[in-house]
């Protein structure tokens, strides 16, 4: 049986045509549909029917080291969608080592994330809303 190899530091997420760097250490991307792709209805004989969401949309969340450059980044695309309302953006998110792909054609920031200022260096939550999520949810 072959050994499979998962490396963190070769996942890619790629933001408006720009790499992301500066991951936290531990969960450091998350992607989320946001609705099921199918909703049941159980009859009072049994009967079971089932309807398909048209609904696509998803959440994709980035914690970044507070130091990361790429929080400028995300920063200025947040700032430029207030100015122009014109802030949305392509992602792209890929497990090189693996088969998983998870792409948005169209995403925009939800809000500027919290800030905590401590002794050590913190995370900054980054929350991405995406108006359709294609996903690709494989192994490595």
């Amino acid at each position: 049986m072959a050994v499979k190899t998962y490396s963190p530091k070769d996942v890619s997420v790629i933001v408006a045509g720009t790499q992301i760097t500066g991951f936290a250490e531990d969960t450091f991307v998350s992607v989320e549909r946001d609705a099921d792709a199918f909703t049941k209805v159980v009859g009072a004989s049994g009967e079971v029917a089932r309807s398909a969401s048209a609904d696509l949309s998803g959440t994709i969340t980035l914690t970044l080291l507070g130091t990361s450059a790429s929080n400028d980044i995300l920063s200025a695309l947040a700032i430029a969608d207030q100015v122009s309302l014109s802030g949305e953006f392509p992602v792209l998110i890929k497990d090189e080592f693996g088969t998983s792909l998870h792409t948005a054609p169209s995403a925009w920031i939800m809000k500027q994330p919290n800030k905590e200022y401590a002794a050590e260096v913190g995370e900054t939550e980054w929350v991405l809303q995406c108006s359709e999520l294609i996903e690709f949810v494989g192994g490595n």
